[in-house]
């Protein structure tokens, strides 16, 4: 079973300091749980902070090692919103599990979104451009907060409309790549790094992708995957399009593939089940 760690700049949940600032540090794939604060989410909007708060703290006792919160929706077609918008959304939700132990990550793409949940309390940027904006670079350095660097083509309103790569694993790991380098050298203290399944990806290059983690986990950064509902499940499984809540026994599939394949983290919406398959998975693994 791997070790994996995360370099923070200032203590959080479950860190120790080591020679040069702080360290979270676990064994095996973990779990980020997803919190979405919004109205639109193709699997879970529609949560208010109250709700909000209560979903996450259930998963954070359910096991999830980081809770991302986010209140702008990045689904295909998503209609952007503004900066005080989304700040309405998650700032009461970050503020409330404030104390709870759990590690916090702020699910954004604008640097004024990330700077202001950092000082409410967030410990994490989870940034599905991937840190193209500097300003994101800047926030995360001088904040000390760690940076998850995802790859997306295009973005949420236009990535699915037609994607196309000449070699989507050589562009999408090469991209990841060179963020990871600019963002330490920037004084990012640590990242992780998310393929970005099923953002400006066909099927085909989502499959592709996931049959080439071992290429990336091979890297010297932990590697973050999320599949969790993601529509093109439906296909795989032969199960008709339907909710997104039915594609969980498909998520835990591509999930465990991607623990065996090296992966640090798998962000999801069941945690629990998650959580109890991926000990089972270590136990197998560990003997």
């Amino acid at each position: 079973m791997a070790d994996f760690n995360l370099r923070f700049g200032f203590p959080v949940p479950g860190s120790v300091w080591v020679a040069d600032g702080w360290q979270l540090s676990w064994q095996g794939c973990a779990v980020m749980g997803i919190v979405n604060v919004t109205p639109d989410s193709f699997s879970d909007g529609g949560r208010g902070v109250e709700a909000a708060l209560i979903h996450a703290r259930q998963l954070h006792r359910d096991g999830a090692l980081i809770l991302d919160i986010g209140g702008e929706s990045t689904r295909p077609g998503a209609q952007a919103v503004d900066a005080a918008t989304e700040l309405d959304r998650i700032l009461p939700v970050i503020r409330g599990l404030v104390g709870s132990g759990a590690v916090i990550s702020v699910d954004t793409l604008k640097p004024e979104v990330a700077a202001a949940a950092l000082a409410a309390g967030a410990h994490l940027v989870n940034d599905v451009s991937g840190l193209r904006n500097p300003q994101m670079l800047t926030v995360c350095a001088e904040r000390g907060a760690p940076a998850c660097i995802m790859h997306m083509q295009g973005g949420p309103r236009t990535m699915q409309v037609s994607p196309h790569y000449g070699d989507v694993v050589a562009e999408v790991l090469g991209f990841l790549a060179a963020q990871a380098a600019l963002a330490l050298a920037a004084g990012v203290p640590g990242v992780l790094l998310d393929p970005g399944i099923g953002f400006g990806k066909t099927s085909h290059h989502n499959l592709a992708l996931l049959r080439a983690l071992p290429e990336l986990t091979s890297q010297p950064w932990p590697v973050l995957v999320g599949g969790s509902r993601k529509k093109f499940l439906a296909a795989l499984s032969g199960e008709p399009q339907g909710q997104a809540d039915t594609r969980d026994a498909a998520s835990l599939a591509l999930h465990l593939h991607a623990a065996r394949a090296g992966a640090a983290m798998v962000r999801a919406h069941d945690v629990r089940a998650h959580v109890l398959a991926l000990r089972v998975f270590s136990a197998l693994e560990s003997a």
